[in-house]
Parts: C-alpha cells; sequence; structure tokens
C-alpha cells in the first residue's frame, strides 16, 4: 500500500505547478521621451487669431469621451449615434463574446466528465446458436439499462490549465481589439467631420474669389468698350474666372464623398446621411493636449494591450505542447443497473460499477508532437517579436503626430501671413483697376496667388484639427474613462475568477 500513497502524493504535488514558461508582463520600454527632441511646450496662435494658442500638458488624463474636447453637439450626437448602429463595432462586440464563452467552455476541462445514459431495448436470443441470454431461457425480452458515469483527466502537468489560460488570454486580446475598434470609429469620425468644415470652407472661399474675379471682369469688359484695355486683357481675366470655376465640381464631389462617409461610419446607407454637417465656426481646437509618460504608453493603447494578451496565449499554448509530450492520467467510473422490467433496474443483483485508472504514453507518433512543440515555441518567438514592433510603431506614432502638430501651428501662422499679404496685393490692384490705372498682368498674378494661399490657408487649419484629434488617438483615446470599458473589464476579471 506504500507505494500507489506515495504516487498519489507525488501526482499531488505535480499537480501544483505546469509546465512551460509563466507569462511576465514585458517591462515598459526605457525611454525617456517620444523623440530625440522634446516637443514645445507651447504652441502658438496663428498670427489671424482664428485658433487659439495650444499647450501639451504632461501627464494629463484622456477623458473616455475625448472629442467632446471640440465642443460640438453635432460632433457628439453623431459619434454616440455610430457607436450604436456601426456594424464593424457590432462585429467587434460579437467577436469578444465569442472569445469569452470559448474561455468559458475551456474551463470546463478542469472538471470531471458526468454523463447519464438510458438504453431501452426489445431483443430476441438465436437460441439455436447461443445460449439464453436470461436466466429463464426465454429468448424474447425487453432489457432497461440505465447508468452515470464519470471521468476525470488529473491535469497532472497543467497542460489543460495552460489551455484554459490560452483561451482567456485570447478573449482579453479580443478586449482591446475592441477597444481599438471604438477608437477607430470615433476617430474617423472626427477626421471625417474635419475634412467635411474643411471642403465647406474651401467651397465658400473658391465661391467669393469667384463672385470678386467675376465683378472685375465686369469692370474689364466696360473698359474694353470703350476702348481703355485691350481685348487680351479680357480674355486673360476670363481665363482666371474658367480655372476658379472649374474646381467647384471637384470640391461638391469630395464633399458628397465626405457625406456618404460619415453616413456608413454611422451605420446608415448614403441615402438616408445624419442632418448633423459640419464646418469650422461648429469645431473648437483644444487649447490644452495631453501627453502621457512613455512608461504609460503601453498601458494605454488598445493595440499594444492586444499584442501583449496574444503574446501571453502563445506563451501559455508552449505548455499545452509540453503537457502533451508527457503521460496523461485518466480516472473513470460509473455505477448503473440493467433489467428486463424497468422498475427492477436497480434491485439487488441488477446493479453494477466499475472504477477504473489508466496512463497513456505516446511513444512513436512520427514526430507530431515533438514539431508541434518546435512550432508552439516559434509561435511565441513570433507574437513576442510582433509586440515588439507593436510597441514601436506606437511611440513613432506618437512621436510623428507631436512633430506634425508644431509643423501644423508653424504652417497655419505661415499661411495666414501670406494670406493677409495677398489680400493686401489683391486690394491695390482692384483700386487701380476701379481707377482706370490698373497693371493688368499684375491683378492676375495677384487673383491666382490669393486663390491659392486661401486654400492652402484652409487646408492647414484642417491639418492642425486633424493631428489634434490624431493625438488623443495616438494616446490610446481615454477607453479606461470609460464607463462602458471598465464594465466590460470588471465583467471579463469576474468571468476569470469564476
Amino acid at each position: 500500500m506504500r507505494l500507489p500513497a506515495l504516487a498519489l502524493i507525488g501526482l499531488a504535488a505535480i499537480a501544483g505547478c505546469a509546465v512551460g514558461p509563466d507569462f511576465k508582463r514585458p517591462p515598459a520600454p526605457q525611454v525617456k521621451g517620444y523623440a530625440a527632441q522634446p516637443p514645445a511646450a507651447v504652441m502658438p496662435a496663428p498670427a489671424d487669431r482664428t485658433s487659439p494658442q495650444q499647450r501639451i500638458v504632461q501627464s494629463l488624463d484622456i477623458p473616455g469621451q475625448w472629442w467632446t474636447l471640440f465642443h460640438s453637439k453635432e460632433l457628439n450626437a453623431l459619434i454616440e449615434e455610430a457607436i450604436k448602429a456601426n456594424p464593424d463595432l457590432q462585429s467587434a462586440r460579437a467577436a469578444l463574446t465569442v472569445a469569452h464563452e470559448n474561455y468559458l467552455a475551456q474551463r470546463g476541462v478542469l472538471l470531471p466528465d458526468l454523463q447519464a445514459n438510458f438504453s431501452p431495448s426489445r431483443q430476441r436470443n438465436a437460441v439455436g446458436t447461443l445460449a439464453p441470454t436470461l436466466t429463464s431461457g426465454n429468448p424474447v425480452y425487453a432489457l432497461y439499462t440505465a447508468q452515470v458515469g464519470v471521468s476525470y483527466a488529473l491535469d497532472v502537468f497543467g497542460g489543460n490549465r495552460r489551455l484554459v489560460e490560452s483561451a482567456a488570454a485570447q478573449a482579453e486580446a479580443q478586449r482591446f481589439q475592441l477597444e481599438a475598434a471604438y477608437l477607430t470609429l470615433a476617430s474617423n469620425l472626427v477626421l471625417a467631420a474635419i475634412q467635411e468644415a474643411s471642403i465647406r470652407a474651401q467651397l465658400d472661399a473658391t465661391e467669393k474669389i469667384i463672385g470678386a474675379v467675376t465683378e472685375e471682369l465686369g469692370i474689364m469688359r466696360h473698359q474694353l468698350v470703350l476702348g481703355a484695355i485691350a481685348e487680351g486683357d479680357v480674355m486673360a481675366q476670363e481665363t482666371v474666372l474658367a480655372q476658379a470655376v472649374a474646381t467647384l465640381p471637384g470640391l461638391r464631389k469630395q464633399l458628397l464623398q465626405q457625406r456618404d462617409l460619415i453616413s456608413a461610419l454611422c451605420g446608415r446607407f448614403p441615402d438616408a446621411e445624419p442632418k448633423q454637417q459640419f464646418n469650422f465656426a461648429a469645431l473648437e481646437l483644444p487649447a490644452e493636449l495631453p501627453l502621457s509618460l512613455p512608461s504609460r504608453l503601453v498601458e494605454q493603447r488598445p493595440d499594444v494591450r492586444a499584442a501583449e494578451a496574444n503574446l501571453h496565449a502563445a506563451s501559455a499554448q508552449v505548455g499545452v505542447a509540453l503537457a502533451s509530450l508527457l503521460p496523461q492520467f485518466t480516472l473513470t467510473g460509473n455505477k448503473g443497473g440493467t433489467a428486463t422490467e424497468f422498475g427492477q433496474m436497480f434491485r439487488a443483483g441488477n446493479v453494477f460499477w466499475g472504477v477504473a485508472a489508466s496512463l497513456s504514453q505516446t511513444l512513436f507518433d512520427g514526430g507530431m508532437l515533438l514539431h508541434r512543440k518546435r512550432a508552439a515555441e516559434a509561435a511565441l518567438d513570433q507574437a513576442g517579436a510582433q509586440y515588439r514592433s507593436t510597441v514601436i510603431a506606437a511611440f513613432q506614432n506618437v512621436a510623428d503626430v507631436l512633430g506634425a502638430l508644431q509643423a501644423d501651428a508653424d504652417a497655419v501662422d505661415a499661411q495666414a501671413r501670406a494670406e493677409r499679404s495677398a489680400a493686401s496685393s489683391l486690394e491695390v490692384s482692384r483700386r487701380s483697376l476701379e481707377l482706370g490705372s490698373a497693371n493688368y498682368l499684375a491683378l492676375l498674378n495677384a487673383q491666382q496667388a490669393y486663390q491659392q494661399v486661401v486654400i492652402n490657408l484652409i487646408q492647414a487649419r484642417a491639418n492642425r484639427y486633424a493631428d489634434t484629434a490624431a493625438l488623443f488617438q495616438a494616446l490610446g483615446g481615454g477607453w479606461w474613462n470609460r464607463a462602458d470599458a471598465a464594465m466590460e473589464q470588471t465583467a471579463s476579471a469576474a468571468g476569470k475568477g469564476d
């Protein structure tokens, strides 16, 4: 009796551990900043004062609904609608449910398998060849059998626990993919609204330019009748007008496509576009911009957290593959009864039971299990490389946006100064035209320069808005401050603790 007892004690001790690597979260990168040169703390307001001075605030937290910082009720309503109706987001939610349910199902391997069976039959024994089946010798009989069976695979080396661990990590990865889908949807809608505002501003500016050029053309035609100017000067002005008018169809097409994009993001068909329309007057540029510590970025970015969870799942799969190379232990038992009458199945003499234990060890499988272990180890290396790549890309993303914000502020300032200069030059040329002493070549140049500078200024402002939104996205979007995300995280943690 000593040897079986010692064996059971040994199995119990072994069952407390699991083969394979124990996952540890990768440490945050040891970097002091996002770029070789730290970003400027203050980005000055442009010369025309159309947008505020922006200031970077270290460690400022990001609200869960970060888009509300643009102070647009229309944008807030649009994003709320999209979160409810966007099919990609609904798909991501369903994928999370699939992953979580698969995790809950996988936990069943840690528990015994209990099954009940009832089997009635009507039979006739071939008494001419076989001995009677029943003690009564009756060749025709009914047989009722009922039994309960239990089987339990002892997780001696922790292979099943590693399977559950991998499933939990996969569910965690899917949760962060859902957060990434939230962030992508909100960012795309903010960028779409900014682009719509930019296109509308360009359309408005172009129509005003067309009106001014048309008015100047009328003056020139009058002067042509009086013989004060040459016909070539009028034709040149007509060309400028035609060029300005020719830009309208392209802008209108862009606006139409932008509205279609907004409809699609909200889960609508193009013929049912949202009522909200956007212009820069309804969008306020946030004055304070957050900048998380580099050590916090890996905690905040959903793509990094998803990559970390995938790395965890791959680590657990190595343990699964290792455990499959080791002996497998199974306990089984059953108890039941059989009788020719239903009510007598469990009477004395009709009850049966059995208890068994089994140990199996693969001796030869053509290298299948060994190569699966090697594949799992290579998959772990792959997941580790993908995690590092995701982290590097995240830091690059933040660095790019910070550099873009500084460049945007400089560009808006430069374009605002250029617009003011071009407007003054054009005004001088127009006064000369009204007084009949115009230099028509100078007028044409001033008109063309002003048209281009106005469009450039609008696009520079749009870039500043867009890169501001891109910074919130690059830093993770504040999902940790969103109420529904907190509930999902709590539910996920509760499920793993069941």
